[in-house]
């Protein structure tokens, strides 16, 4: 039961968005990640000097 409920919500999910409307949210859950991998790479860049200069 548990995988129609899926498959039928992907389904409702591809024929209620259009083509654009589903690449722009692609892209923009793919921009949050970039800026959530960027800033974690930044901080451990950080973390790593300061921890070397103690």
């Amino acid at each position: 039961m548990k995988k129609f409920t899926l498959l039928s919500l992907a389904v409702f999910a591809f024929f209620s968005l259009t083509s654009c409307e589903a690449i722009g949210t692609i892209f923009k859950a793919g921009m949050w990640w970039a800026f959530i991998l960027i800033a974690a790479v930044v901080g451990l860049i950080i973390w790593l000097f300061t921890r070397g200069k103690n």
